[in-house]
């Protein structure tokens, strides 16, 4: 009997997490804590570089080039090492799904935009804020929008009783916009999402760096909603949708 590895992870999951936990290592062992600072300051996303109010002098902490980069660079930069843990682990269970579906450069591509959208929201709620958000979150709940749209179709990774790693598995036609509407199981996760990252933001206390920060919810809707809206932009499976649903789709 063939037996499935312990990790079966696709290699750009695999590959993702050791970044991410290279990147952390280094901060955590190897900078100072006034180079740590730097890192924050040029990569981390801080709604504060926008605004070009009198307060800040008109001023962009970082520089213009980090207003362009720390759109996606927050992503890579984490809390604590448990900060770092917890992502890894939802990144596994939602992450690993899209990957094998989308192929790696698919992937990455939309880890990036569900960054961007996840920055963008924080941004629009949280104008002038001097405080850096950081962390995978946005990208990771942008891969559960995204894992909702196909995992639960029959024959799916989730579809029956029980997880699959059959390749054909991923490659189930994926739900409509107005399918994931109408399927009891995908709006209960997701009315328990929304309600937890909710609760996250009204019981949180923002604080500058460190394990206390406040729980960044806006971004993870962001990015949430980029996954479930853009999930087509992405998806190289053709749909057996007729032409009028599948204009809906999009």
């Amino acid at each position: 009997m063939q037996r499935e590895p312990l990790f079966n992870l696709p290699a750009v999951i695999v590959a993702l997490l050791g970044v991410l936990a290279f990147i952390h290592g280094v901060r955590e062992w190897v900078l100072t804590q006034d180079q740590d600072i730097h890192v924050l300051i040029d990569f981390a996303f801080i709604p504060a570089r926008y605004d070009s109010s009198p307060v800040l002098g008109g001023a962009v902490p970082g520089g213009t080039g980090a207003a362009i980069w720390s759109f996606v660079t927050y992503s890579f930069l984490h809390g604590s090492w448990m900060h770092l843990g917890v992502n890894a682990v939802w990144l596994m269970a939602f992450g690993t799904p899209v990957a094998r579906r989308f192929g790696t450069m698919r992937f990455l591509a939309f880890y990036a935009v569900t960054a961007v959208a996840g920055a963008g929201m924080h941004l629009l709620t949280n104008a002038g804020s001097v405080a850096p958000m950081i962390g995978a979150s946005a990208s990771i709940s942008g891969a559960m929008a995204a894992s909702m749209r196909f995992a639960f179709q029959r024959g799916g990774p989730l579809g029956g009783m029980w997880r699959t790693n059959d390749e054909d598995a991923y490659r189930v036609p994926a739900l409509s916009l107005i399918g994931v509407l109408s399927d009891a199981r995908v709006l209960l996760f997701v009315g328990v999402w929304f309600g937890v990252n909710i609760l996250f933001g009204m019981w949180s206390t923002p604080v500058f760096g460190g394990e206390d920060q406040a729980v960044a919810w806006q971004a993870h809707i962001g990015g949430f909603l980029a996954g479930l809206l853009l999930f087509s932009w992405f998806d190289p499976v053709r749909s057996d949708l007729n032409p009028r649903e599948d204009i809906a789709l999009h």
